[in-house]
């Protein structure tokens, strides 16, 4: 499957091979495995430098890449641990600004699923163990690290005392996961999402938030008085707006101006926002505002609202522009609709895997698109075309693969492939274009 990928390297091939034949036990949540795997190798998550945690239903892979940018900009060395990889395993840990090597990665990996062979881990718990590994083994000045899924269950969710934590964007999405009637827990689904969320939350850890509708920012709240957390929020610690052009930003220590991202799609001020947000109140590195702007400008993340380089597959759509976003729930729905809010043609190709919602993204879209092509998934179950057929008044074709979908285009107009951060792998891939 995707989520393993290959290597050239053979030696990591051998440990991804052994990552391919785990899975999650069925039934099986908490942290007792995770925290079994670590204390044989050491408990190496308590000997990492100073963590970011950031968790969220959208953009909370933005904000780690706007965190990093700016603590870069500083001068700092920085590990980071995000997710899903795209193309390669090895995007999952970066250690001191570089992806980590092939014989590293091997070892790391072998070291873990040595040590937890007779635990039955999850795949996420071996990777979230050799990231802490890594982490605790190579010098840096600070972490950023991105929760997977939720957050209280997360194998990040390990950190005892983090620098902060912080929330990006909270919506519906693996729901068969976050939704789970369980005793004690909000029936309210997005209060759920955000009670999930939240849980990341450590005592004494500062906690910076956007703003949400009051059933979340309830659960918030009740979750930070009971850690006794410190809680900043947009809106009410914390303000941003865009204005002429630049980011205003206002907290109790004062207003600056900031630049406007450079990664494309509105929503990516609010990310910038709340990573400016969450080192002005956090107190364990020392970061200038200078560093801060120049962080917003230079973050780069890929296949977020992407505009593909010429290369192999973008130049199959000649004399178009060809971009690429792996969201897949209504928030990334509705973030697309707003980047392209003009009258221009366009063609949408989609890849979406049957668990998630058709309309996630045609909905949002609707009035907007000139065509709707479908591809595979690569690597998983997708939804076919007469899925799709009921959220569009277009007619939907089907294609093998995405080089089929670009070369029988309509004429004019530009392309957005999206709907899956696998179907986005494969395109970086065949467009040569590999996250380094």
């Amino acid at each position: 499957m995707k989520d393993f990928a290959t290597s050239d390297d053979p030696g990591v091939q051998a440990q991804l091979d052994r990552l391919a034949r785990l899975s999650l036990p069925q039934g099986r949540l908490g942290l007792e495995t995770i925290h079994a795997l670590l204390a044989r190798l050491g408990d190496p998550q308590r000997r990492i430098p100073p963590a970011f945690h950031i968790a969220g239903t959208n953009g909370k892979g933005s904000t780690c890449a706007y965190l990093r940018a700016m603590l870069e900009a500083q001068g700092l060395t920085v590990h980071t641990a995000t997710k899903p990889h795209l193309v390669r395993y090895n995007e999952r840990i970066r250690l001191a600004g570089k992806l980590i090597g092939d014989a590293l990665l091997a070892e790391l990996l072998e070291e873990v699923l040595d040590a937890g062979e007779d635990l039955a881990p999850s795949f996420f718990e071996v990777t979230t163990a050799a990231t802490f590994l890594a982490f605790s083994r190579i010098p840096a000045d600070a972490c950023v690290i991105e929760v997977g899924l939720g957050g209280r269950f997360d194998a990040t969710n390990v950190l005892e005392q983090p620098a902060a934590c912080g929330i990006a964007s909270l919506g519906i999405d693996h729901e068969a996961f976050l939704l789970q009637e369980e005793m004690g827990a909000p029936s309210h689904p997005l209060a759920r999402i955000a009670f999930e969320k939240a849980s990341i939350a450590k005592p004494g850890c500062p906690l910076i938030t956007q703003s949400y509708p009051p059933e979340a920012t309830q659960q918030i709240v009740k979750i930070a008085r009971r850690l006794k957390v410190p809680v900043a929020m947009r809106g009410l610690e914390w303000k941003a707006r865009i204005n002429g052009g630049l980011i205003d930003y206002t907290d109790a220590a004062g207003s600056i101006q900031l630049p406007l991202p450079t990664i494309p799609g509105a929503h990516q001020a609010d990310n910038a926002a709340l990573a400016v947000a969450i080192l002005r109140h956090q107190r364990a590195v020392s970061v200038t505002i200078d560093a801060i702007s120049d962080g917003i400008v230079q973050a780069r993340w890929p296949a977020r609202m992407q505009l593909l380089a010429g290369g192999p597959l973008a130049d199959l759509a000649p004399g178009r522009a060809v971009w690429l976003d792996g969201g897949h729930n209504p928030d990334a729905g509705a973030a697309l609709a707003r980047h392209f809010s003009g009258d221009a043609p366009l063609h949408l190709v989609i890849g979406m895997l049957s668990n998630k919602d058709p309309a996630a993204i045609l909905a949002p879209m609707a009035g907007k698109l000139s065509s709707v092509s479908v591809v595979p998934a690569p690597g998983h179950e997708a939804h076919k075309p007469e899925d799709f057929a009921p959220h569009t008044h277009l007619p939907v074709r089907s294609f093998p693969d995405v080089e089929q979908a670009l070369l029988a285009l309509p004429p004019g107009g530009d392309v957005l492939i999206a709907g899956s951060l696998y179907l986005a792998g494969e395109v970086l891939h065949l467009n040569r274009e590999i996250p380094d």
